[in-house]
C-alpha cells in the first residue's frame, strides 16, 4: 500500500470556495425558511398582547376561550364560563389570540 501525502491543486481549492459558497447558500436559506418568520409572528404577539384590554375575549394556550377583567405587569386575570365565576390569573405568554370587545366602536 502506498500511504503518500494527496498534493492540492488548483482545482481543489476551488472546490473548497464551492462548498462555502453552497453552506452560505443554505444559512440565507434557512434563515429566510424559519428565522425571519418566527420573528415576524413573534411581533405580531408581542403587539397584541400589548394593545390587550379589558373586555377583551381571547384564547389561551391550552385551548379555553375567556374574558379579560383586569391586567397586570406580567399577569391578566381572565374570567372562564358562563356562570362568571371561574376567575383564573394567568401569564399573558399563555394568550393565542385575542378579540377586541365591540363597545370601542
Amino acid at each position: 500500500m502506498n500511504f503518500s501525502p494527496v498534493v492540492l491543486t488548483g482545482a481543489g481549492t476551488s472546490g473548497i470556495f464551492v462548498l462555502i459558497a453552497y453552506i452560505a447558500v443554505f444559512a440565507v436559506l434557512m434563515y429566510f425558511l424559519s428565522v425571519r418568520p418566527q420573528k415576524k409572528r413573534q411581533k405580531t404577539i408581542d403587539a397584541m398582547i400589548a394593545n390587550l384590554a379589558v373586555g377583551d375575549s381571547i384564547l389561551t394556550t391550552s385551548g379555553f376561550y375567556g374574558v379579560v377583567i383586569d391586567i397586570a405587569e406580567d399577569v391578566v386575570i381572565v374570567e372562564f364560563g358562563s356562570d362568571r365565576h371561574c376567575r383564573i390569573p394567568m401569564q399573558k405568554e399563555a394568550i393565542v389570540s385575542v378579540e377586541k370587545a365591540n363597545d370601542e366602536e
